[in-house]
């Protein structure tokens, strides 16, 4: 139950990124940063991208992914095209391995240390979607 819950919570705000992107009449504002913000509206979307594609497509999924965590950051002026394909391709990564997740899988430890704690995959999946909010709330903010 508990991973359905999580499945429908990120295929949520994975569509309300694909909204928010989607919402920039001119996509070169999407790679602006202004006034005290750290970060574009794009390359928040491209970190979210990469993290979930990381830590829930590859680390649970074995999708493959492999990440670039600096290119988040410093990549610009991708096509507003693409980033609504790349937003797509991650809805259907996470929906297909949080669907392939069982109750037991929650409690198991994640694969992998995390900002240097050891804990639950439950723990880590809600972590990351607190993450995804946060970040999707600075996206609507610029």
């Amino acid at each position: 139950m508990t991973a359905e819950i999580l499945q429908e919570l990120y295929d949520r705000d994975l569509q309300n990124l694909q909204k928010e992107i989607s919402s920039y009449s001119n996509e070169l504002l999407m790679w602006r940063i202004e006034k005290n913000i750290s970060n574009s509206a794009g390359n928040l979307c491209l970190h979210l991208i990469g993290n979930l594609n990381h830590f829930i497509g590859n680390v649970l999924g074995n999708s493959g992914y492999i990440r670039d965590r600096e290119a988040e950051f410093s990549s610009k002026n991708i096509p507003l095209s693409e980033m609504i394909a790349s937003i797509e391709a991650t809805r259907i990564v996470v929906k297909k391995t949080l669907g392939g997740l069982k109750a037991e899988d929650l409690m198991k430890d994640f694969p992998l240390e995390v900002m240097g704690k050891k804990s639950s995959t439950l723990f880590w999946l809600t972590n990351f979607a607190g993450h995804l909010t946060y970040h999707l709330g600075q996206i609507n903010y610029h």
